[in-house]
């Protein structure tokens, strides 16, 4: 669809797992479909209950779980998502932290008990298109992995109805993409931090993504999706996850700098229908028509 193009009825799902995961990684893609009419809906397994929270974020708040979820709430309302829908898991945290073994953390939950319950928003919803993770979570996080494997398997079950009857009459997506970091980008990434005494072993707010092991992954690109006209959405929705180190309130001028190298395109690999060879895609509802 281009900006000409009729979007009543289109419904865009995108399954995450985390607060500031719709914003962080690909905010500018559903800020840019809710602008032109599309019905953009977020499911997240989880509410950041192990993020890491300065003690003054929490004022007014009874956990981290609760603050995250009214600043993922407040980030919905600036991209213009039509519903925010929880699965009620509990973050996992960063591999091999003792949160990933909690009875009710995400990357513990059987996987057929998260497709299940994928699959039952999907059928609810009835999306044309699906956007998820990577298969690798985009930087390996557990939850980001375990929600990846769910929504595929989900993806593949809602259309047939003996998969998880119980989950409502089936219905089948027709696209189903991993958003998925540039590797060009990775790349400058891991050669820029040095020059500014940052290590790129370890990256981020807490220091605990590796770059250089993510640089050797390679997942092929067959979608860009340019989003400037929606960037300032973008910005004030990052802005509302300011305990998560928002790009608004972080004054870290080096990841900003990072952030901005890759600004105002988002990548996706498109996992289904196989991709023909053809040239990358512009609009991930290309060849779809309004029901």
């Amino acid at each position: 669809m281009d900006k000409s193009t009729p979007s009543d009825n289109l419904t865009l799902l995108a399954v995450l797992a985390h607060p500031d995961d719709e914003t962080f990684g690909l905010g500018g893609t559903l800020a840019l479909y809710a602008r032109r009419g599309v019905a953009v809906h977020l499911v997240c397994a989880t509410r950041g209950e192990v993020g890491e929270v300065e003690p003054h974020y929490l004022e007014g708040f009874q956990s981290i779980g609760e603050l995250r979820e009214n600043e993922l709430r407040c980030a919905a309302s600036k991209l213009g998502l039509a519903g925010v829908h929880f699965l009620d898991y509990r973050d996992s945290g960063m591999p091999g932290s003792a949160d990933n073994r909690h009875t009710r953390a995400l990357a513990a939950a059987p996987l057929e008990e998260v497709a299940a319950r994928v699959t039952g928003y999907i059928r609810s919803l009835r999306p044309q298109v699906v956007l998820t993770f990577d298969p690798i979570g985009g930087y390996r996080h557990p939850d980001h992995i375990a929600i990846h494997q769910a929504t595929v398997q989900a993806f593949h079950a809602a259309g047939d109805g003996a998969q998880f009857p119980d989950q409502g009459p089936p219905f089948q997506p027709e696209k189903l993409y991993f958003h998925t970091f540039p590797r060009g980008w990775l790349t400058w990434v891991v050669r820029l931090l040095p020059l500014f005494g940052k290590d790129p072993r370890h990256f981020g707010r807490n220091g605990d993504i590796d770059l250089l092991d993510l640089v050797g992954e390679n997942f092929p690109v067959h979608a860009r999706i340019r989003y400037q006209e929606v960037a300032k959405a973008k910005e004030a929705a990052t802005a509302c996850h300011a305990s998560q180190g928002g790009l608004a309130s972080s004054g870290n001028w080096v990841v900003s700098l990072a952030f901005r190298l890759a600004a105002g395109v988002d990548t996706y690999t498109r996992a289904y229908p196989e991709p023909d060879g053809g040239p990358k895609e512009t609009d991930l509802f290309a060849g779809i028509l309004s029901p």
